[in-house]
Formats: structure tokens, C-alpha cells, sequence
């Protein structure tokens, strides 16, 4: 007879009672009173778990998980559990996957027990991949279930509960807990409130206090100011009156200086005039010395060299007149009519 088994199953084959073949998903020929076989499962196994354990203060939880694991060592676990298989229907003559998971269960059992039991309800409860982890260190570390030919791939809690009894007694404390969590935070809240009230009271005052602050300062800056303005202002009328006092004396000296320098050149223009009068008074004193020796004919026609000749004609005239008892017939012609009185009819 021929047989086939699938890869996820690692077959151990006996002929005889001898093992003559072994490997994943055999096929073989066989002769059904001489040959027998096991089949190990390949595949990782789940196995559901639920253990009722005591916390360090006495109090019952119900802990629920899954626990992982997987054959590595198929011939240890072929010898620690039978896994013979008709070959004819492929059926396993027992439950050898559930037998070996019971026992893998029973270990887990025992360190889920140690960890529960160096914990308080209140952490147990809570307890979460940290316990999972401790369980599954331990799980790792046994012996026991490496004689089985298995490895511990995984084991996780799905839930931690209590009894119905403590879990109400823990609801009404955890309600009580929470209401007073809430009337904390209220009063927390009201507190808050009231210091933020505050806060903002005295950030107002800062502000206040730092705006009167500032314009104490503007005002003081101001009055500094405005007194450097008025000193400063005072500084140039100062200076401004002693620059015109300055120029004022200065004009002064600069006048008396002025109307000395006149004075003296008035001096100097009267002393000079009473010189050129000395001078004059002189000349002509020598002039008429002179014409005093000299006599009235030669003055006369000394007088007449420069004469022009209307007065030359006038002068004629004139001692006409003085002789005119001499005269007894005086012709004056046109021609010296008119040349006596030409220039002024032009």
C-alpha cells in the first residue's frame, strides 16, 4: 500500500519495530502488518490556558493567556508522547497533541502560580507584559519541557480578573477612589482656579506698579530734559549777552577809538589849514610888499597879459567915463556892438 503525509508533519517510519526512514512529508510503499509510523506536528501548537492562583495578600484572581510552543526535537517527543498514526486513515490513534499540551499547561501553571504569588492583588490586576515576559522567562529555562523536545515561542496574558465578591469590593472602592479623584480635581480645579485669579490680579498690579514705574520715569526724563533745555537756553542767552556785550564794547571802543583818530585828524586838518593861512597871509603880505614898489601903470598892464578880451573892453569903457569931460564925439561901429554882445545872443 502507498501513503502520503504532508510536509507540516515530520514522520518517523518503522519497519519491524526498526526506524528505517524519517524526514517532513514522507511517501512510501508499505506493507500494513510489517509497518507502523509517528507523526510529529512541524507547525508552532496554541494552547489556551486558564488558572485560578492567590496574590500575596490572600485574594483569588482568575488568570487567562495563551501559551506558543513548537516540537524541535521530534524523536524526544515521539518518545515522550505516542504519536503513532494509522496509516490507512491518517488519524492519530490517541490525542498525543493535547496530552504533550497539557503537560507543557501544567508547567506554565506552576510559574504563573510563583509569579502571582509574590504579587498583591492590585498588581496582579494590573499585571500586563511584564508578567508575560517573567512567565515566559521561566517557561524558557525549564528543563522539563525540553525533555518533552519543545520550545516556548510566545506566552501571552489575556486577562487577570478577580472574584466577583472582590471585584465589586474593588468597584465600589475604585468608585469611591475616583470620587474622590474627581472632588480632588475639583478642588484642584477651584484652587487653580482661585490662583490663577490671583496670578492675574498681581499681573495686573505688575503692570500697574511697571506702567507707573514707567511713566515716573518719562516724567522724571522729561523734567531732566526740559532742564537741560532751559540751562542749555540760559547758557546761550548768557552767551549771547556777553557776546553783545562783547560787541558792544568793542563798537564803543572801536568809536571812541574812531572819533579820537577824528579828533586828531581835525587837529591835524586845523593846524595845517592855520599853516597854509600863515603861508597865504604870507604870500600875499610879499605879493603886495611887491606891487607897492611897482607902479600903478605896470599893474595895470601886468593885470591886462591875462585879460580876456570883454573885460579888456569894459575896462576900456569904464576909463572912458572917468575922461568923458575930454571926449566930445564917442562912434561905436555894429561890428563892435555886436562882438561886445555876440555871446550873448548865441
Amino acid at each position: 500500500m502507498y501513503v502520503k503525509f504532508t510536509p507540516n508533519l515530520y514522520v518517523l517510519r518503522y519497519t519491524k519495530g526498526k526506524l528505517t526512514a524519517e524526514g517532513k512529508g514522507l511517501s512510501f510503499f508499505y506493507l500494513d502488518r510489517m509497518t507502523s509510523a509517528q507523526a510529529v506536528p512541524v507547525s508552532n501548537i496554541d494552547a489556551d490556558l486558564i488558572f485560578e492562583e492567590t496574590t500575596a495578600d490572600f485574594q483569588k484572581v482568575t488568570v487567562q493567556g495563551q501559551l506558543t510552543y513548537r516540537l524541535t526535537d521530534y524523536k524526544k517527543a515521539a518518545s515522550a508522547v505516542d504519536f503513532t498514526i494509522n496509516l490507512r486513515t491518517k488519524q492519530f490513534e490517541g490525542n498525543p497533541v493535547a496530552k504533550l499540551s497539557k503537560r507543557i499547561i501544567n508547567i506554565a501553571e506552576v510559574a504563573v502560580r510563583s509569579m502571582v504569588g509574590g504579587m498583591t492583588l492590585t498588581d496582579a490586576l494590573a499585571a500586563g507584559e511584564d508578567f508575560a515576559a517573567g512567565v515566559l522567562e521561566r517557561l524558557r529555562s525549564e528543563a522539563e519541557i525540553a525533555g518533552l523536545g519543545a520550545e516556548i515561542v510566545g506566552f501571552s496574558v489575556v486577562k487577570v480578573a478577580a472574584n466577583p465578591e472582590t471585584a465589586r469590593a474593588l468597584e465600589a472602592a475604585t468608585r469611591e477612589e475616583i470620587l474622590k479623584q474627581s472632588d480632588d480635581a475639583l478642588y484642584e480645579r477651584r484652587n487653580a482656579s482661585i490662583e490663577q485669579e490671583r496670578r492675574v490680579k498681581e499681573n495686573e498690579l505688575s503692570t500697574e506698579i511697571s506702567v507707573q514705574e514707567k511713566k515716573k520715569k518719562i516724567k522724571e526724563t522729561e523734567i531732566q530734559t526740559r532742564r537741560m533745555v532751559l540751562e542749555r537756553e540760559a547758557e546761550m542767552e548768557r552767551i549771547r549777552i556777553e557776546s553783545e556785550a562783547d560787541r558792544e564794547r568793542i563798537r564803543l571802543e572801536s568809536e571812541i577809538e574812531l572819533e579820537k583818530k577824528r579828533r586828531e585828524l581835525a587837529d591835524l586838518r586845523l593846524e595845517n589849514a592855520k599853516k597854509e593861512a600863515d603861508a597865504e597871509s604870507y604870500r600875499i603880505g610879499a605879493v603886495m610888499e611887491a606891487y607897492g614898489r611897482i607902479g600903478s601903470d605896470v599893474l595895470v598892464a601886468l593885470a591886462q597879459l591875462n585879460m580876456e578880451p570883454e573885460k579888456m573892453i569894459a575896462q576900456a569903457f569904464e576909463k572912458l567915463a572917468a575922461n568923458s569931460g575930454n571926449i566930445g564925439t564917442l562912434n561905436i561901429t555894429p561890428d563892435l556892438l555886436e562882438s561886445l554882445t555876440g555871446n550873448k545872443g548865441a
